[in-house]
């Protein structure tokens, strides 16, 4: 295989993983585009397709022992809330996976390194070299960690999904509408953060803020979330935001 890239070293260390084939780790982060620019050059594709089994499988049995409480339906629904590519794009970008990938020109040039398909293709390739390399155990304990954070957040709340849905569904319940988010960033590239406002009915419902565009999204959709359950208690309706929109002022 190529000579890697000098990425790699620095990515090795923030996975907290040494290969015993360093050339896995290489693969796992080729995307087709690379490859079509390099003849003979293997894909990441088959290591992904494994690695999202091998997730799944992590996530699934790991839910059903510590929460042995939850129905089937909160058990597929916190997985799928969990294994996600938004939430896999966070922990990519959390890793730095982003600046390893070997990329084509075009795809680089098109700013393939912070698409979250792309980047939660490539963490789910690394996880599968993971396995190959180290076994299922090893790779179970990497999967874990790397999502725990994801993994508290949802396990609070197993019924419900992310915010960002809940959101949605309620706006385009209420309003036949859709939310809108506004984003500010502040810092140095290697350490921004991230202010979101959330836009429906005329008004800001939600602010949050995070270390990642996702992250920020989440906390503001969780903010309204949070205001328009309260009316709903309240009110058993909308109207009370609806009203309150008659002297706000429109983005």
């Amino acid at each position: 295989m190529s000579k890697a890239g000098p990425d790699l070293g620095l990515l090795t260390e923030r996975i907290g993983y040494a290969f015993n084939d360093p050339d896995l780790l290489q693969l796992a982060v080729s995307h087709r585009s690379w490859c079509a620019e390099h003849s003979d050059a293997p894909s990441n594709e088959r290591l992904e397709l494994l690695g999202d089994a091998v997730l799944g499988h992590c996530v699934a049995a790991y839910l059903y022992r510590t929460y042995p409480k939850w129905s089937e339906g909160e058990l597929a629904q916190a997985r799928s809330a969990i294994v996600n590519a938004s939430s896999l794009a966070e922990v990519a970008r959390h890793f730095g996976i982003g600046k390893a990938l070997l990329l084509g020109v075009g795809e680089d040039r098109s700013g393939g390194r912070g698409k979250d398909s792309l980047l939660g293709d490539a963490f789910e390739a690394i996880l599968g070299a993971i396995y190959v390399d180290g076994g299922m155990e090893i790779a179970e304990r990497f999967a874990l960690k790397a999502l725990s954070d994801r993994i508290n957040e949802v396990a609070l709340d197993p019924g419900h999904g992310d915010a960002k849905t809940r959101l949605q569904e309620f706006v385009a319940r209420a309003y036949g509408d859709s939310p809108r988010y506004e984003l500010t960033d502040s810092g140095p590239d290697h350490d921004k953060c991230f202010l979101a406002e959330v836009w429906f009915a005329g008004a800001v419902r939600g602010k949050g803020q995070g270390t990642s565009k996702k992250q920020a999204e989440q906390a503001a959709a969780s903010q309204a979330c949070e205001e328009h359950e309260f009316f709903e208690e309240q009110n058993h309706s909308p109207s009370t935001i609806q009203g309150s929109t008659e002297h706000a002022g429109t983005p």
